[in-house]
């Protein structure tokens, strides 16, 4: 659980960031995520919060405590139902991880994802609809962030909050066939027209978590 917030605490000192999450979605329903941290750019600051014991009074994970924890999340989340081919990739000269995983369904993707988080943190997360972030028909998927979650962002603070200005939010949302319409504004439409990428600096996705929010309907099979 330490090591969890210490992680955290490590990102929150860290302005220059790239995040995305990347998800693939069949039209049975079947698809692959994919998410990635990028601290490259911030090699130097990182490299000086490492070598601490803690900061502000909190103990700074090492190398080695980080790479327990991502492994441990990795081995949970392989044996939750409806989950396979999970990968990881940790690159701790340039500070990249990279995370997929293959999942049989939308609401198993999320239930796995919420089980797992929860046998780390030891922590329940509200039970009900308001748990689940995406919902998917075959035809329209919408994408929310539960109140629960966009709290926890709001009370998380970071050194200074201007410099997440450089930091990007990249979510890209892919599908088997093409889309026909979609709400978000910051929203893109790839060239194939079977993609969604929604794009946003990191400072304003703090602020205003549901700019990631958006309802995507695919042209009819």
């Amino acid at each position: 659980m330490k090591i969890l917030f210490s992680f955290l605490l490590l990102l929150s000192l860290v302005s220059c960031i790239e995040i995305s999450d990347d998800i693939t979605i069949k039209n049975d329903g079947s698809g692959t995520f994919r998410y990635k941290i990028n601290l490259s750019e911030s090699l130097v600051k990182v490299n000086s919060i490492l070598a601490l014991d803690s900061l502000n009074g909190k103990p700074v994970p090492s190398k080695a405590e980080i790479s327990a924890k991502i492994n441990e999340f990795v081995r949970l989340l392989d044996a939750q139902s409806g989950i396979t081919n999970v990968l990881v990739e940790e690159n701790y000269t340039d500070y990249i991880f990279k995370f997929s995983c293959d999942f049989t369904n939308i609401k198993q993707l999320q239930d796995a994802i919420r089980l797992t988080i929860e046998q780390i943190t030891n922590e329940k997360y509200p039970v009900g609809a308001e748990q689940y972030w995406l919902s998917w028909d075959g035809t329209t998927l919408v994408r929310t962030i539960p109140a629960y979650f966009t709290q926890q962002i709001k009370n998380f603070k970071f050194e200074d909050d201007e410099k997440l200005k450089t930091g990007v939010y990249a979510s890209i949302t892919r599908f088997e066939r093409p889309v026909a319409s979609f709400e978000n504004k910051l929203g893109a439409l790839s060239k194939n027209q079977m993609s969604v990428l929604v794009r946003t600096n990191t400072f304003d996705l703090k602020n205003n978590q549901h700019l990631l929010d958006n309802t995507i309907v695919l042209t009819p099979r």
